[in-house]
Protein backbone atom coordinates (compact mmCIF):
# COMPACT_ATOMS: atom_id res chain seq x y z
CA UNK A 1 0.00 0.00 0.00
CA UNK A 2 1.23 3.55 -0.80
CA UNK A 3 1.18 5.83 2.04
CA UNK A 4 -0.64 8.72 2.07
CA UNK A 5 -0.07 12.58 3.92
CA UNK A 6 -1.87 15.30 4.50
CA UNK A 7 -1.35 18.82 5.58
CA UNK A 8 -3.86 21.70 6.25
CA UNK A 9 -2.85 24.61 4.42
CA UNK A 10 -4.06 27.89 5.50
CA UNK A 11 -6.27 29.96 3.50
CA UNK A 12 -4.93 34.21 2.74
CA UNK A 13 -6.93 36.87 4.08
CA UNK A 14 -9.73 37.59 1.35
CA UNK A 15 -8.50 40.73 -1.19
CA UNK A 16 -12.26 43.04 0.01
CA UNK A 17 -10.72 45.97 -1.86
CA UNK A 18 -9.04 44.49 -5.50
CA UNK A 19 -7.59 47.23 -7.37
CA UNK A 20 -8.69 46.01 -10.66
CA UNK A 21 -9.63 42.78 -12.24
CA UNK A 22 -8.12 40.60 -14.42
CA UNK A 23 -10.14 39.05 -17.38
CA UNK A 24 -10.30 35.88 -18.64
CA UNK A 25 -11.91 35.10 -21.82
CA UNK A 26 -11.66 31.01 -22.48
CA UNK A 27 -12.02 29.77 -25.90
CA UNK A 28 -11.04 27.24 -28.66
CA UNK A 29 -8.13 27.80 -30.46
CA UNK A 30 -6.99 29.50 -27.28
CA UNK A 31 -7.94 28.03 -24.14
CA UNK A 32 -7.20 30.88 -21.73
CA UNK A 33 -6.45 34.62 -22.97
CA UNK A 34 -6.07 37.69 -20.29
CA UNK A 35 -6.78 41.14 -20.22
CA UNK A 36 -3.33 42.19 -20.02
CA UNK A 37 -2.79 40.36 -23.49
CA UNK A 38 -1.28 36.89 -22.32
CA UNK A 39 -2.56 33.74 -24.38
CA UNK A 40 -1.86 29.98 -22.95
CA UNK A 41 -2.04 26.85 -23.99
CA UNK A 42 -2.53 27.84 -27.82
CA UNK A 43 -2.31 25.72 -31.23
CA UNK A 44 0.51 23.42 -30.03
CA UNK A 45 -2.03 21.80 -27.74
CA UNK A 46 -4.84 21.72 -30.35
CA UNK A 47 -2.66 19.94 -33.01
CA UNK A 48 -2.05 17.33 -29.98
CA UNK A 49 -5.78 17.06 -29.51
CA UNK A 50 -6.82 16.69 -33.27
CA UNK A 51 -4.02 13.73 -33.30
CA UNK A 52 -5.78 11.67 -30.20
CA UNK A 53 -9.07 12.16 -32.18
CA UNK A 54 -7.51 10.51 -35.49
CA UNK A 55 -5.80 7.95 -33.09
CA UNK A 56 -9.15 7.22 -31.60
CA UNK A 57 -11.31 6.73 -34.42
CA UNK A 58 -8.35 4.08 -35.36
CA UNK A 59 -9.59 2.47 -33.09
CA UNK A 60 -13.00 2.26 -33.02
CA UNK A 61 -12.73 0.98 -36.27
CA UNK A 62 -10.53 -2.63 -35.41
CA UNK A 63 -13.26 -2.73 -32.32
CA UNK A 64 -11.37 -5.21 -30.83
CA UNK A 65 -10.63 -5.89 -27.03
CA UNK A 66 -7.26 -5.05 -27.36
CA UNK A 67 -8.11 -1.72 -29.52
CA UNK A 68 -11.05 -1.39 -26.80
CA UNK A 69 -8.26 -1.29 -24.02
CA UNK A 70 -6.02 0.79 -25.49
CA UNK A 71 -8.65 3.52 -26.47
CA UNK A 72 -9.43 3.90 -22.50
CA UNK A 73 -5.90 4.13 -22.26
CA UNK A 74 -5.90 7.29 -24.45
CA UNK A 75 -8.79 8.66 -23.09
CA UNK A 76 -7.45 8.57 -19.43
CA UNK A 77 -4.25 9.99 -20.85
CA UNK A 78 -5.84 12.64 -22.49
CA UNK A 79 -7.99 13.27 -19.52
CA UNK A 80 -4.68 13.54 -17.52
CA UNK A 81 -3.31 16.07 -19.72
CA UNK A 82 -6.13 18.18 -20.07
CA UNK A 83 -5.97 18.20 -15.89
CA UNK A 84 -2.40 18.93 -15.66
CA UNK A 85 -2.88 22.29 -18.08
CA UNK A 86 -5.95 23.28 -16.44
CA UNK A 87 -4.05 23.27 -13.38
CA UNK A 88 -0.76 25.20 -14.42
CA UNK A 89 -2.76 27.77 -16.16
CA UNK A 90 -5.14 28.45 -12.90
CA UNK A 91 -2.23 28.06 -10.64
CA UNK A 92 -0.88 30.96 -12.58
CA UNK A 93 -3.63 32.88 -13.21
CA UNK A 94 -4.33 33.04 -9.32
CA UNK A 95 -0.45 33.96 -8.92
CA UNK A 96 -0.56 37.21 -11.48
CA UNK A 97 -3.71 38.46 -9.64
CA UNK A 98 -2.58 38.00 -6.27
CA UNK A 99 0.90 39.24 -6.79
CA UNK A 100 -1.25 42.49 -8.37
CA UNK A 101 -3.68 42.95 -5.76
CA UNK A 102 -6.63 42.37 -8.34
CA UNK A 103 -9.40 39.69 -8.43
CA UNK A 104 -10.38 37.33 -11.05
CA UNK A 105 -13.26 37.66 -13.92
CA UNK A 106 -14.38 34.69 -15.78
CA UNK A 107 -17.71 33.94 -17.78
CA UNK A 108 -21.09 32.39 -16.58
CA UNK A 109 -20.80 29.40 -18.80
CA UNK A 110 -23.62 27.53 -17.88
CA UNK A 111 -25.37 26.13 -21.01
CA UNK A 112 -22.55 27.14 -23.12
CA UNK A 113 -22.88 23.45 -25.49
CA UNK A 114 -26.52 24.60 -26.12
CA UNK A 115 -25.88 28.36 -26.87
CA UNK A 116 -23.07 27.94 -28.99
CA UNK A 117 -22.96 27.71 -32.52
CA UNK A 118 -19.66 26.57 -33.85
CA UNK A 119 -18.72 25.10 -37.29
CA UNK A 120 -18.55 21.25 -37.97
CA UNK A 121 -14.88 21.18 -37.74
CA UNK A 122 -14.48 22.93 -33.94
CA UNK A 123 -17.22 20.90 -32.04
CA UNK A 124 -15.34 18.26 -31.54
CA UNK A 125 -12.25 20.11 -30.02
CA UNK A 126 -15.42 22.40 -28.57
CA UNK A 127 -16.47 19.24 -26.59
CA UNK A 128 -13.53 17.58 -25.44
CA UNK A 129 -11.92 20.28 -23.53
CA UNK A 130 -12.84 20.70 -19.84
CA UNK A 131 -13.52 24.54 -19.31
CA UNK A 132 -16.03 24.15 -16.23
CA UNK A 133 -12.95 22.08 -14.88
CA UNK A 134 -10.93 24.99 -15.43
CA UNK A 135 -12.77 27.24 -13.87
CA UNK A 136 -13.27 25.15 -11.14
CA UNK A 137 -9.49 24.87 -10.61
CA UNK A 138 -9.13 28.97 -10.77
CA UNK A 139 -12.28 29.41 -7.93
CA UNK A 140 -10.42 26.91 -5.88
CA UNK A 141 -6.90 28.10 -6.06
CA UNK A 142 -7.99 31.47 -5.99
CA UNK A 143 -9.99 31.00 -2.44
CA UNK A 144 -6.88 29.70 -1.15
CA UNK A 145 -4.75 32.77 -2.46
CA UNK A 146 -7.48 35.05 -1.45
CA UNK A 147 -8.31 36.36 -4.59
CA UNK A 148 -11.75 37.53 -5.17
CA UNK A 149 -13.85 36.12 -8.41
CA UNK A 150 -16.63 37.12 -9.68
CA UNK A 151 -18.40 35.59 -13.16
CA UNK A 152 -19.99 37.66 -15.56
CA UNK A 153 -22.53 37.42 -18.60
CA UNK A 154 -20.26 36.29 -21.30
CA UNK A 155 -23.11 37.72 -24.16
CA UNK A 156 -21.19 39.68 -26.82
CA UNK A 157 -18.44 40.08 -25.07
CA UNK A 158 -16.90 38.69 -28.26
CA UNK A 159 -18.40 40.95 -30.64
CA UNK A 160 -18.14 44.34 -28.59
CA UNK A 161 -15.54 47.09 -28.59
CA UNK A 162 -13.48 47.04 -25.36
CA UNK A 163 -12.68 50.76 -26.43
CA UNK A 164 -16.01 52.20 -27.38
CA UNK A 165 -18.56 49.72 -26.43
CA UNK A 166 -20.11 49.49 -30.40
CA UNK A 167 -21.54 46.19 -30.35
CA UNK A 168 -21.58 44.36 -34.04
CA UNK A 169 -21.45 41.57 -35.56
CA UNK A 170 -19.48 42.53 -38.41
CA UNK A 171 -16.42 43.93 -35.56
CA UNK A 172 -14.99 40.46 -35.40
CA UNK A 173 -13.27 40.22 -38.77
CA UNK A 174 -11.59 36.71 -38.04
CA UNK A 175 -11.04 33.95 -35.49
CA UNK A 176 -8.37 36.36 -34.18
CA UNK A 177 -9.03 39.56 -34.81
CA UNK A 178 -11.47 42.64 -34.00
CA UNK A 179 -12.08 46.25 -35.58
CA UNK A 180 -14.38 48.33 -34.54
CA UNK A 181 -16.80 49.53 -36.87
CA UNK A 182 -17.35 52.75 -35.21
CA UNK A 183 -14.04 53.69 -33.88
CA UNK A 184 -11.28 51.96 -35.85
CA UNK A 185 -9.87 50.04 -32.84
CA UNK A 186 -8.05 46.95 -33.32
CA UNK A 187 -6.94 44.50 -31.30
CA UNK A 188 -7.04 40.96 -30.59
CA UNK A 189 -10.34 38.99 -30.60
CA UNK A 190 -9.46 36.90 -27.49
CA UNK A 191 -7.93 40.17 -25.82
CA UNK A 192 -10.94 41.97 -26.75
CA UNK A 193 -13.14 39.56 -25.03
CA UNK A 194 -10.98 39.41 -21.67
CA UNK A 195 -11.06 42.87 -21.38
CA UNK A 196 -14.78 43.20 -21.76
CA UNK A 197 -15.37 40.62 -19.07
CA UNK A 198 -12.70 41.99 -16.79
CA UNK A 199 -15.12 45.68 -17.43
CA UNK A 200 -18.24 43.95 -16.36
CA UNK A 201 -16.77 42.57 -13.34
CA UNK A 202 -15.29 45.57 -12.43
CA UNK A 203 -18.66 47.12 -12.58
CA UNK A 204 -20.31 44.67 -10.77
CA UNK A 205 -17.98 44.52 -7.76
CA UNK A 206 -18.57 48.72 -7.69
CA UNK A 207 -22.16 47.68 -7.50
CA UNK A 208 -21.71 45.38 -4.38
CA UNK A 209 -21.00 42.04 -5.99
CA UNK A 210 -18.92 39.67 -4.06
CA UNK A 211 -16.40 36.68 -4.50
CA UNK A 212 -18.08 33.51 -5.77
CA UNK A 213 -14.82 31.24 -5.01
CA UNK A 214 -15.90 28.13 -3.39
CA UNK A 215 -14.07 26.14 -0.60
CA UNK A 216 -10.77 25.39 -1.10
CA UNK A 217 -11.04 21.34 -2.21
CA UNK A 218 -10.43 20.45 -5.60
CA UNK A 219 -13.52 19.64 -8.16
CA UNK A 220 -14.24 15.67 -7.68
CA UNK A 221 -13.06 13.66 -10.83
CA UNK A 222 -16.36 13.58 -13.22
CA UNK A 223 -17.57 17.37 -11.54
CA UNK A 224 -19.52 18.67 -14.58
CA UNK A 225 -20.67 22.19 -15.48
CA UNK A 226 -23.94 21.40 -14.63
CA UNK A 227 -22.83 20.23 -11.11
CA UNK A 228 -21.09 22.96 -10.43
CA UNK A 229 -23.44 25.38 -11.66
CA UNK A 230 -25.89 23.84 -9.43
CA UNK A 231 -24.38 24.85 -6.53
CA UNK A 232 -25.02 29.06 -7.22
CA UNK A 233 -27.71 30.82 -8.47
CA UNK A 234 -27.70 33.75 -10.78
CA UNK A 235 -28.17 37.35 -9.52
CA UNK A 236 -30.23 39.55 -11.48
CA UNK A 237 -27.64 41.94 -12.43
CA UNK A 238 -25.12 41.64 -15.42
CA UNK A 239 -25.16 37.84 -14.46
CA UNK A 240 -23.33 37.94 -11.74
CA UNK A 241 -23.13 34.39 -9.30
CA UNK A 242 -24.22 34.67 -5.22
CA UNK A 243 -24.11 32.05 -3.35
CA UNK A 244 -27.12 29.97 -3.36
CA UNK A 245 -28.99 27.94 -0.73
Amino acid sequence: MVPYATCEIPEAEPNTDPVDFLGVDLGIVNIATTSDGEIMAGRELNRIRVRERKLRAELHKKNTASARRRLKERRRKEARRAADINHKIAKHLVAEAERTGRGIALEELTGIRERVRLAKSQRATHSSWAFAQLQAFIAYKARAAGVPVVYVDPAYTSRTCAACGHIDRANRVSQSRLVCRSCGFVDHADRNGSRNIRARAWELWRRGARSTAPVTSPPRRGWTQTQRCSRWRPCASLGTIVPGG
